[in-house]
């Protein structure tokens, strides 16, 4: 690309101390299309995003998630200067914060994010004003990617001063709404499908993925582009497969929450050892546990220690990249049994990427997965007794379950990299960018890029 490219801004939803599948997919996405010479920049919201990777973030974060609290909860802070607005949008002081456990979840902060998504009209209008603001004075983009459509109340103005394309990336948007409380949930969603209208077009990673978010949001099909799931190959070795010189070991690598499905493949584990030659199977797991899910990882314990297989467990806690991965390899099998229908599944791919052959529900993205990998084998949802015959069935056919894995980690490396996935996202991000030049949304036909600072408060105020 040339010296002078289009600018584009990457917006992302930092989960705090937490490792999330959306914000470290986005965080690959943007380096590698750094790597081909793309002028794009990452900017987090809410929080600092925490990634296994180099993190390639800018060190500034858009509507701080301290500030969005504050302002729901009190007219005082919506009145604070500017200034003390900056420093409590300090990252540092945001990340000691977020550790006393403010909510996250979607049935805690309904209200907030029916606030959120009225943007210029909701509680967080001042916000709303200082992200446009630094938008269109420090960054100057002629394209914005939104991570999801939960932070699409800057939508309106943006489009109004800055009259420049944003895209959306939906990654599973669809499960925390699920998890908001009436009469919250019908009003983000209603008005959702009033910002769809905003919206210039959508991505996904699955067909699946495509026709469900379509109908769930009201959106035209003729706006989403698909684009294939990918991952940084980096720390792994496409001629080095799992190798694991102990007991036979079934594993698991994702959050541990009830809709990752943990519950599903102890109750599968605890049928396993009772067929025949399975006697000397382990099971392990490793993922972020947060505080309100410790009961659930407590009541899994409690079902192995019941059955005498307590010891044949470990939780692995919190793993970095290095330990994920000498995670991943010390394992025979692989399953995430989700009960939601999963729209990415990256770690799927980063199991295949060992070479580990992967048991997991038919339904979300894992169909089209497994076909485009040949890595596994798909089970019906939410069955512990047909997830158990599966492992049973590939644990005693080590020929099969070698010849998977081979070949779900050939395709990965074929086609399903970091880079395969950002030239296929710089292909739709060229559809909008046109002709741009670069320097800026003052390239753009119909430029409102240099409206005032004055004008731009007085327009969101009047809402």
């Amino acid at each position: 690309m040339p010296d002078i490219a289009p600018k584009i801004c990457y917006i992302t939803a930092g989960a705090a101390n937490m490792y999330c599948g959306s914000c470290m997919r986005d965080n690959t996405l943007v380096a590698a299309l750094q790597k081909m010479g793309c002028n794009i920049h990452l900017f987090p919201t809410y929080t600092p995003i925490l990634t296994d990777e180099e993190d390639v973030s800018e060190n500034k974060i858009m509507l701080g998630g301290l500030n969005l609290y504050l302002q729901q909860k009190s007219g005082f802070f919506r009145r604070l200067p500017a200034s003390l607005d900056r420093w409590l949008n300090n990252s540092g002081l945001i990340k000691i914060v977020v550790s006393s456990n403010l909510p996250t979840s979607g049935h805690e902060t309904g209200a907030m994010v029916l606030s959120l998504l009225k943007g210029e009209s909701g509680r967080q209008r001042k916000e709303f004003i200082n992200m446009l603001l630094w938008l269109k004075e420090h960054v100057k983009p002629d394209l914005i990617n939104l991570t999801n459509i939960l932070i699409a109340g800057c939508l309106p103005p943006i489009k109004k001063h800055l009259n420049i394309p944003v895209l959306v990336t939906l990654q599973g948007d669809d499960l925390f709404l699920e998890q908001m409380i009436e009469p919250y949930k019908s009003q983000a969603i209603k008005r959702i499908q009033e910002l769809v209208k905003e919206v210039d077009g959508f991505i996904v990673f699955s067909q699946y993925y495509k026709d469900f978010m379509s109908d769930y949001l009201s959106i035209p099909k003729e706006k989403i582009y698909t684009v294939q799931m990918g991952i940084s190959l980096s720390g792994f070795s496409l001629n080095r497969l799992a190798s694991n010189s102990g007991s036979p070991t079934i594993g698991y690598f994702a959050r541990i929450a009830p809709e990752k499905g943990l519950h599903v493949l102890v109750d599968a584990f605890i049928l396993l050892r009772q067929m025949p030659g399975m006697r000397n199977v382990r099971l392990k797991a490793a993922g972020w546990l947060g505080r309100s899910h410790q009961p659930y990882l407590k009541d899994q314990l409690t079902k192995l220690r019941s059955h005498g297989l307590e010891a044949d467990f470990e939780y692995a806690g919190v793993l970095d990249r290095r330990e994920k991965i000498n995670f991943l390899q010390s394992l025979d099998l692989f399953s995430v049994p989700t009960i939601y229908k999963e729209p990415k599944g990256l770690y799927v791919l980063e199991a295949l990427a060992c070479g580990v052959a992967v048991v997991q529900p038919e339904h979300g993205a894992f169909p089209e997965l497994i076909k485009a990998t040949g890595g596994g084998q798909l089970i019906p949802p939410d069955s512990p007794e047909h997830l158990a015959q599966a492992l049973h069935h590939l644990m005693t056919s080590s020929s099969t379950r070698k010849e998977l894995g081979r070949q779900g980690q050939r395709r990965v490396f074929e086609s399903m990299t970091a880079e395969a996935m950002a030239r296929g996202t710089l292909a739709i991000y060229k559809k909008y960018l046109g002709g741009v030049s670069g320097n800026g949304a003052g390239s753009q036909p119909n430029d409102q890029m240099n409206v005032s600072e004055d004008l731009i408060y007085s327009d969101m105020n009047n809402h």
